[in-house]
């Protein structure tokens, strides 16, 4: 076990200020907007003390940053629900039905997305944070190698692995599904 593997209550601050530039380049690419990273990055913060003193966090990087991602998830389906009410209100209702993928397709693809989900909770810690580092934060090989303390080769095999892995799920989803 590594030195933030278990964490109490007191190490807590001191591991967020350790990875909180990380954090934050991780939540500006999931979001695209470097201001609201912050934000969101202290929403993080937040609840990752409260859990704490719950009791000691196992893999605690790890967890902030599934904390980031799952509060980068809600404020993206927070501000489609809230554009899909602007433009309702702005009298263009009937537009938005017409652009929108019909009831077995927006099935497809929300089932798409739970195994999407469901594959990357799977992968291992390290995998997934590169995966996710790369994919969503934006962030290339290098950085990922460094912030995870590996190679630069290690990080593009960790990606390509999480990558698969998340491909093979999805095409025995499809598989599964066109044979029914």
């Amino acid at each position: 076990m590594g030195r933030d593997d278990k964490i109490g209550d007191r190490g807590a601050s001191a591991l967020f200020i350790r990875h909180r530039s990380q954090l934050v380049n991780y939540a500006g690419g999931l979001i695209g907007d470097w201001s609201q990273a912050e934000d969101l990055v202290q929403d993080a913060y937040l609840r990752f003390t409260a859990a704490v003193p719950a009791q000691p966090v196992e893999e605690p990087v790890g967890y902030l940053y599934r904390i980031v991602r799952n509060l980068a998830l809600d404020r993206h389906r927070r501000r489609q629900r809230e554009a899909r009410i602007i433009e309702r209100d702005n009298g263009q209702a009937e537009a938005i039905a017409e652009d929108r993928p019909s009831p077995e397709t927006e099935a497809v693809h929300r089932a798409e997305l739970r195994i999407l989900m469901a594959a990357l909770d799977e992968l291992p810690q390290r995998t997934r944070i590169a995966l996710e580092m790369h994919r969503f934060g934006g962030c290339r090989l290098r950085e990922i190698a460094e912030h995870l303390g590996v190679s630069s080769s290690t990080a593009h095999t960790l990606v390509a692995e999480g990558l698969a892995h998340c491909r093979r799920q999805l095409l025995g989803h499809r598989t599964k599904t066109a044979s029914k």
